[in-house]
């Protein structure tokens, strides 16, 4: 395992693969499943890529619902794997955040903030996401949940109050069933292709850059202007992820690409 760590020191979030470095250590050790807190989706990715394919155990990452972000992940003992359906619930809870916005809007970073002084550490926080102008949603771990249970805060100058819910009962966003597509246009412009993937206006793709609500490869970005190439993947906030599956020049010198929208 030493070794492991050192090969994985270059990691881009060296201190989350530790974590999850020694997590597979004690696994293998006790011979016990073990739920990490709610990792990003880089980090997931990057475990599955690096760590999966090490020898002895297998990984497992669940949200709370098909296009969730942040994952709390489970590390088993491939012997065990026949015997753990790979489906597996993680220990989740739901978190009812109920406060009047209607004349000021809060975004889920804001709540966040609020409730991390409130006293639940961000790393038992899943994904947040607005209900309308009556607060937010969120999916925690259990004793996250527990620990904001009935206590109130403030969002700007919003008093707000939580609530923990099953995860069954929280209006989950939408579920999109993955699907793949062409469109042909004239560049592979970051705008250009948020436009014909998530299905809004060109200006509206500028304005979500502008607000840095528009993600490439999980990092914001600032450039409308930003040429996209096969492998890249853009994430709107409350409408998915594309990925660029292939991009092919057209008789007429246009640019046919190939999307899968998540």
């Amino acid at each position: 395992m030493k070794s492991i760590i050192r090969e994985l020191a270059k990691s881009s979030s060296p201190e989350g693969m530790y974590e999850l470095l020694n997590q597979t250590e004690i696994s293998l050790k006790t011979r016990s499943p073990i739920w990490s807190d709610f990792v990003s989706a880089p980090l997931r990715e990057e475990a599955f890529r690096l760590i999966e394919p090490i020898n002895d155990f297998s990984w497992v990452s669940n949200g709370g619902y098909s296009s969730s972000e942040r994952h709390r992940m489970l590390c088993i003992r491939t012997e065990d794997v026949g015997d753990t359906p790979l489906e597996i619930s993680a220990p989740l809870a739901g978190l009812k955040i109920e406060g009047n916005f209607l004349f000021d809007r809060a975004t889920p970073q804001e709540f966040r903030i609020a409730l991390h002084s409130m006293g639940i550490k961000p790393s038992a926080m899943g994904d947040l996401w607005l209900i309308g102008d009556r607060g937010a949603e969120a999916i925690c771990t259990p004793e996250g949940a527990l620990l904001l249970n009935q206590k109130k805060g403030i969002v700007r100058n919003v008093e707000i109050c939580c609530e923990k819910q099953e995860v069954s009962d929280l209006q989950l966003p939408m579920q999109r069933k993955q699907r793949e597509f062409s469109t042909v246009e004239s560049s592979t412009r970051i705008d250009a292709l948020a436009s014909a993937g998530f299905g809004i206006s060109r200006a509206k793709a500028v304005s979500n850059v502008k607000e840095g609500k528009l993600r490439l490869n999980w990092k914001i970005i600032k450039q409308q202007s930003k040429e996209l190439k096969a492998g890249d993947r853009i994430h709107l906030e409350g409408k998915g992820t594309i990925e660029v599956i292939s991009i092919d020049i057209t008789k007429r010198q246009r640019l046919r690409v190939k999307l899968l929208l998540n």
